[in-house]
C-alpha cells in the first residue's frame, strides 16, 4: 500500500499506518514525512493542557462536537503518560471521547510519552503534520496532565488553552511558574465548584503582574464541560485568538520559530543517536569511563574528546 498516496486520497487506514510508521521509526518514516511536508501548514493547531483531574478530555470532547457542527474536520492527538517501569501506557483519554471515534470527520490517535518530559511525546509534531497533510482543518493536542512541566505545548500549538479547576491544592499551585505563562486562553472548568470566583480573581491578578508588553490579554472563561455549559463562549475566545494571530502577523512568527526549534531538536537527536550507536558502545569509551572511575581522568576531558570526534 502506497501510504502517502492513500493519505492524500483521504484513506484513514493510510493515515493510521503512516502515524504508526513515524511513531515507531520504521524505515519508511522519513520518506513519508519528506513526501507530505509540502502539504502541511494549513491546519489550526490547538493545544489543551492543565492539571490532572481538570476535565481536559471531557472539555476536549465538547469543544470537538461544537466545531463539528461548523463542518470542520478535526484530528486529535491525545498524549498519555508512559510507565517508567513497564514502558506501557493505558491510552485511556479516548474513552471519554468514545462517541467521536465513529465520526468520519474526526480522527483520534492516542500516544504514550515514552519517557519524554514536557507533557508531549517526541513524535507529536510529526503526527500533527500527518493529520494536517490528510486535510484536517483543526488538530487538537491534549497533553498529559502532569502540571508544570507541560510548557512544551507552546512549541507545538498556535493557541494554547489552559484548563484549571477550583479546589485542586492550594490556590498558589495554579500560579506557579510555567503553566500559566503559556496560556492564550484560560478555562475554569467545573465552575459550579466552590472557589471558582476566587480562582478567577487570582488568574486576573497573575496576568496583571506580567511585566511583558502583550497585545493579547488571555481571556478567562468558565465552563462546566459535563453539562456542556460555557463551551460556546470558550470556542468564541479560541477563534478570536486565532484571528488575532493572523491579523497581527504573530501566527507567521510563531510558526517560523517552531520550524527552527524542530530543526534544532532533530540535529540534537541525530547527534545523540550517533553517540549512542558509535561511541558509547566502543571499548575505548568503556576504558575512558573506567579511567574516570579510578580518578585517572575526569568526565570533562572525556566529553570534550567525544565532542571532538563527533564534530570532526
Amino acid at each position: 500500500m502506497d501510504l502517502v498516496k492513500g493519505l492524500f486520497e483521504g484513506s484513514r487506514l493510510a493515515l493510521a499506518r503512516s502515524i504508526t510508521a513515524v511513531e515507531n521509526e520504521y524505515e519508511n518514516a522519513i520518506d513519508i514525512m519528506k513526501a507530505i511536508y509540502p502539504k502541511t501548514g494549513n491546519a489550526r493547531i490547538l493545544g489543551i493542557t492543565g492539571a490532572p483531574g481538570a476535565g481536559k478530555s471531557t472539555l476536549t470532547d465538547k469543544v470537538v462536537k461544537h466545531y463539528l457542527d461548523q463542518g470542520i474536520k478535526i484530528g486529535i492527538v491525545a498524549i498519555d503518560p508512559t510507565s517508567p517501569f513497564s514502558g506501557g501506557a493505558i491510552l485511556g483519554d479516548r474513552i471519554r471521547m468514545n462517541d467521536l471515534t465513529l465520526n468520519e470527520n474526526v480522527f483520534i490517535r492516542s500516544m504514550g510519552t515514552r519517557g519524554s518530559l514536557g507533557g508531549l511525546s517526541k513524535k507529536t509534531a510529526d503526527v500533527v503534520k500527518l493529520m494536517d497533510a490528510f486535510g484536517m482543518d483543526l488538530v487538537i493536542i491534549e497533553t498529559v496532565g502532569v502540571g508544570q512541566s507541560e510548557v512544551d505545548i507552546v512549541k507545538n500549538a498556535d493557541t494554547t488553552l489552559v484548563v484549571l479547576v477550583p479546589g485542586l491544592g492550594d490556590d498558589i499551585q495554579a500560579i506557579k511558574a510555567g503553566i500559566l505563562e503559556i496560556g492564550d486562553v484560560f478555562a475554569i472548568n467545573k465552575a459550579d465548584r466552590d472557589g471558582c470566583a476566587r480562582l478567577n480573581v487570582e488568574i486576573e491578578m497573575m496576568l496583571d503582574l506580567d511585566s511583558r508588553e502583550v497585545k493579547w490579554r488571555p481571556p478567562i472563561k468558565r465552563t462546566i464541560a459535563s453539562k456542556d455549559q460555557g463551551v460556546d463562549e470558550l470556542i468564541d475566545a479560541l477563534d478570536e485568538h486565532f484571528e488575532y494571530l493572523e491579523d497581527s502577523g504573530e501566527l507567521e512568527s510563531r510558526r517560523a520559530e517552531r520550524t527552527r526549534d524542530e530543526i534544532i531538536a532533530m540535529i540534537n537527536e541525530q547527534i545523540g543517536r550517533y553517540v549512542a550507536d558509535k561511541i558509547v558502545t566502543s571499548d575505548e569509551f568503556n576504558s575512558q569511563v573506567a579511567a574516570v572511575n579510578e580518578r585517572e581522568s575526569d568526565p570533562y576531558t572525556v566529553v570534550n574528546g567525544v565532542m571532538t570526534s563527533v564534530l570532526k
